[in-house]
This record gives structure tokens, sequence and C-alpha cells, in this order.
């Protein structure tokens, strides 16, 4: 099942400012990944895949266009 990040992080319970303060990033970060205008590093996917609980492979990356 693929999600966006925001998708998975609101199936975690998180709120944003919660998630981002677990990612060590601000608010504003999480935010610019979550709605496709930059991308986390892959140390940082892979601190959202333990944080939301779930497989690299379940998150979804788009591109805001």
């Amino acid at each position: 099942m693929k999600l966006t990040l925001k998708k998975a992080r609101i199936l975690a319970e998180l709120k944003q400012a919660e998630a981002a303060n677990a990612l060590g990033v601000s608010e504003v970060t999480l935010s610019n990944w979550e709605n496709g205008t930059t991308f986390p590093t892959i140390d940082k996917v892979i601190k959202m895949s333990k944080l939301y609980n779930l497989p690299l492979e379940d998150f979804e990356f788009k591109i805001k266009e």
C-alpha cells in the first residue's frame, strides 16, 4: 500500500510538530516534504519509516507541480 508522507504521519497519529521534532527538522521542512516541494534525504526517510512504523516501500513521493 503506497502512502504519501502526510497520510503516513496521520496514520501514525502524529501532529506535524511532533513528527518534525522527532525527525530533528522544522515544521516547514516537514511540510515541504509532505507537499512535494522538497525531498528528504535517505537517512530522514529511514527515520520516518521507523517513526511511522511503516516499511520504506510504503512511502510514495510526489513532485509538486
